[in-house]
C-alpha cells in the first residue's frame, strides 16, 4: 500500500513535473551576433598588429630618430653703417622682402654736404697737381739747361786747350823767326863793318830783329795767358813742354765743376742723385743716358717728371683727396639700407624720427630658403649616424600625413652641454653621468617654401634610415673636409658609398 501510494504519488507528481521548465545549462551555445562580433575584435587587432605593431617594431630597428629637433634657418640683423636720423622705413614685421630691396632710409643731407667739401677738396688737389707738373717741368728744363751749360764748359776748356797748343806753336815760329833774324842781323853786323853791305840793309835786319822779338814775346805772354787760363802756372817746370796739360783737365776744371755743381742741384730737386759723387762730369752725363737702354731723352725726361717728388706728393694729396671722396660717397650710399637675403622682416624696432648708431639693430631677416634641421640626437645613436642618410621629417603643424625629406649635412663638434653658456664643471668629483645629445644639421631636401613653408622654431620629429645608403657629398662620413679643399674640387658626380656605411 505504501508503496502504490507513493508510487501513485509519484505519478500525480508526474504531470506537474513535466509542465515545471527545463533548468538552463552552465555554458551556452553564442549566437551568430556573438561570433560575428568576435571575429570583427580579433580581425581589427590583427589588422593593428600588421599594420602599426609589425611595421613600428620594423622602423625601430632600421631607423634612429629623436624628438629633440626644431626647425632653424639663417638670420641676418640689419644694422645702419651710418649714424643719423631715419626718414622712412618701408618694411615692416611678418613682410617678405628680396635681396637688394630698399627697407629703411637714413636722412642724407649732412652725408651730401660732407660729398660737396671732398668733392672741392678733389678740384684743389687736381689743380694743385697741374701746377706742381708745369713746375716740375719747369725744373727739368732747367736741368737741361744745366746739362747743356757743363757741356758748353767742358767744350770751352778742350778749345782752351787747343788754343793754348796753337800758341805754343805760334811760339815756337816765332823763335825760329827770331832766330833767323838774329842770324841775318848779325851777318849783316859784319858786312856792315867791312863796307860789304849799306847802311840801310843794316838797318832793315835790325828791324826784322826787333820785330821778331816782339811776336817771341807776344806770343810767350799768350801761351802764358792760356796757361794761366787754365789754372796752370804761366812757366812750366824746367823741361816741360809748355803745351802739356793734364789729361782730364777739362774733367777737373773749376768751372766745369762749377756747372756740375749747378747741374747736380737742378737734378736733386727732381730726385736724381748721382750713384757717386767722386764721379767726373762725362760720368755724371753717361749715368744719366743709362736711365733708359736706348737712350731716349724723351722716355728719360718723362721718367723724371713722373717720378719727381713734388710730383709724387701732389699725386699723393690727389689721391687721399680721392679716398676721402670716395668714403663720403660711400657714407652717402649707405644711408639707403637694403635687405641683404631673401627672407622675413621680423624683431623691427625702428620708427621715422629715430636716431641711430652704427651697428644699432633695426630689425632681422629671417631666410626663406636656408631652412634646416637641428635633431639632437642622444650619444648612443650617432654610432649608426653617418653624413648623407635619408631622413623623414615629421612636423605636429602639417601633421603625420605630411613628411619632409632630407639627408644627415653634419654634426657639431660638441655636445649641448659643452656648448651652454655655463658647461658642466665635472672635476669636482660630483660626476652624474647623464646621456649627452650632440646636435646634428639635416638639410630639407626639394624644399619649396611657397607650398609648405617651415616656421623656424617648429618641433620636428626625424626619422634617419641607418640601413639606406648615404649620398651626396661627404657621403658615409662624420667630418666634412676643409671648405677651401671641397670648393677646388667641386665634384659632379655624388661621393660613392664607404665601408664605413653603417648596416644593421
Amino acid at each position: 500500500m505504501a508503496d502504490h501510494a507513493s508510487s501513485e504519488g509519484s505519478s500525480q507528481t508526474k504531470p506537474e513535473a513535466s509542465h515545471s521548465p527545463s533548468p538552463s545549462p552552465a555554458h551556452p551555445k553564442p549566437s551568430g551576433a556573438k561570433k560575428f562580433i568576435k571575429l570583427a575584435v580579433l580581425a581589427v587587432v590583427a589588422l593593428v598588429v600588421v599594420c602599426w605593431v609589425i611595421p613600428t617594431i620594423v622602423e625601430s630597428f632600421s631607423t634612429v630618430s629623436t624628438d629633440d629637433a626644431y626647425v632653424n634657418s639663417h638670420v641676418t640683423f640689419v644694422a645702419p653703417r651710418v649714424a643719423g636720423q631715419v626718414s622712412k622705413v618701408l618694411v615692416d614685421d611678418n613682410n617678405r622682402v628680396r635681396k637688394g630691396e630698399l627697407i629703411v632710409e637714413i636722412d642724407p643731407a649732412p652725408y651730401e654736404k660732407v660729398v660737396a667739401i671732398k668733392q672741392a677738396a678733389v678740384d684743389a688737389a687736381k689743380a694743385d697737381l697741374v701746377a706742381t707738373e708745369a713746375s716740375v717741368r719747369g725744373l727739368v728744363a732747367q736741368t737741361r739747361g744745366q746739362r747743356f751749360k757743363l757741356q758748353h764748359a767742358i767744350e770751352t776748356v778742350d778749345n782752351q786747350v787747343a788754343l793754348l797748343r796753337a800758341h805754343v806753336a805760334a811760339l815756337a815760329k816765332s823763335t825760329a823767326t827770331l832766330s833767323l833774324a838774329k842770324t841775318e842781323f848779325d851777318r849783316y853786323s859784319k858786312l856792315l863793318e867791312t863796307k860789304v853791305a849799306s847802311r840801310e840793309e843794316y838797318d832793315q835786319r835790325q828791324q826784322n830783329l826787333e820785330v821778331a822779338q816782339a811776336e817771341v814775346a807776344q806770343a810767350t805772354e799768350n801761351v802764358a795767358q792760356d796757361r794761366v787760363a787754365l789754372g796752370l802756372p804761366a812757366k812750366p817746370e824746367s823741361g816741360k813742354d809748355l803745351a802739356q796739360v793734364p789729361a782730364d783737365i777739362d774733367q777737373n776744371f773749376s768751372a766745369v765743376r762749377q756747372a756740375l755743381a749747378e747741374l747736380l742741384q737742378s737734378a736733386a730737386q727732381l730726385a736724381i742723385v748721382p750713384t757717386s759723387y767722386n764721379l767726373g762730369p762725362k760720368e755724371v752725363i753717361a749715368e744719366f743716358y743709362k736711365r733708359d737702354p736706348s737712350g731716349n731723352l724723351d722716355k728719360i725726361y718723362d721718367k723724371i717728371i713722373e717720378d719727381a717728388p713734388a710730383q709724387k706728393q701732389a699725386k699723393a694729396k690727389l689721391a687721399s683727396a680721392q679716398s676721402e671722396l670716395d668714403q663720403a660717397q660711400l657714407d652717402l650710399s649707405y644711408c639707403k639700407v637694403y635687405a641683404e637675403i631673401d627672407g622675413v622682416v621680423t624683431r623691427r624696432n625702428v620708427n621715422p624720427g629715430n636716431n641711430v648708431q652704427v651697428g644699432q639693430s633695426l630689425m632681422a631677416i629671417r631666410s626663406l630658403t636656408e631652412i634646416w634641421i637641428d635633431a639632437n640626437f642622444k650619444e648612443t645613436q650617432l654610432g649608426s649616424l653617418r653624413i648623407g642618410q635619408p631622413v623623414d621629417l615629421r612636423l605636429d603643424m602639417y601633421g603625420k600625413h605630411t613628411t619632409f625629406k632630407g639627408r644627415i649635412s653634419g654634426f657639431t663638434m660638441g655636445t649641448g652641454s659643452t656648448l651652454s653658456l655655463l658647461p658642466a664643471e665635472n672635476a669636482t668629483g660630483n660626476f652624474i653621468k647623464v646621456v649627452q645629445r650632440l646636435p646634428v644639421r639635416i638639410e630639407v631636401m626639394d624644399y619649396d617654401p611657397e607650398k609648405q613653408p617651415l616656421f623656424v622654431g617648429l618641433s620636428v620629429e626625424p626619422v634617419v634610415h641607418i640601413n639606406e645608403e648615404p649620398t651626396g657629398p661627404d657621403a658615409g662620413k662624420f667630418l666634412q673636409p676643409y671648405q677651401a679643399a671641397a670648393k677646388a674640387a667641386a665634384p659632379s658626380t655624388p661621393a660613392p658609398s664607404t665601408s664605413e656605411t653603417p648596416k644593421q
